[in-house]
């Protein structure tokens, strides 16, 4: 049997309601590209892919395959992740196509990377 959830409330400020659910669809765009990123970055390889394209700006696939110490096709398939969800772009070098963070989702990312650089600054001094 489904217990039925009753609304106690004695007063409902409906100018208020209406407030949050305009700010909701004026966000609508924020709120869908940080859901996009919150959800790749919910990876640990991904966040990790994400954190060292932030620090270092741009790496090719053979350096985050190094760094990460995973295959070239492993690392692939997570570029390919954040690629497709417009988080990350490619360029190509001759041969080599580097990897870098779209600017428009740096600020969007950057503060949730300082955490990991703080961390890294705290355990080596």
């Amino acid at each position: 049997m489904e217990e039925e959830k009753l609304c106690i409330r004695v007063y409902t400020n409906k100018e208020r309601l209406q407030l949050c659910s305009d700010r909701l669809e004026t966000a609508a765009g924020m709120i869908q590209t940080l859901s996009q990123v919150f959800s790749l970055a919910g990876s640990e390889t991904r966040l990790k892919l994400l954190y060292l394209l932030e620090q270092e700006e741009s790496l090719c696939v053979c350096d985050l395959s190094d760094v990460l110490q995973m295959t070239m096709p492993a690392v692939s398939q997570h570029l390919r992740k954040l690629k497709d969800a417009n988080i990350i772009q490619s360029k190509k070098v001759g041969q080599t196509v580097f990897y870098s963070l779209k600017q428009e989702h740096q600020e969007v990312i950057k503060p949730l990377l300082e955490l990991i650089s703080r961390e890294i600054e705290i355990k080596t001094n």
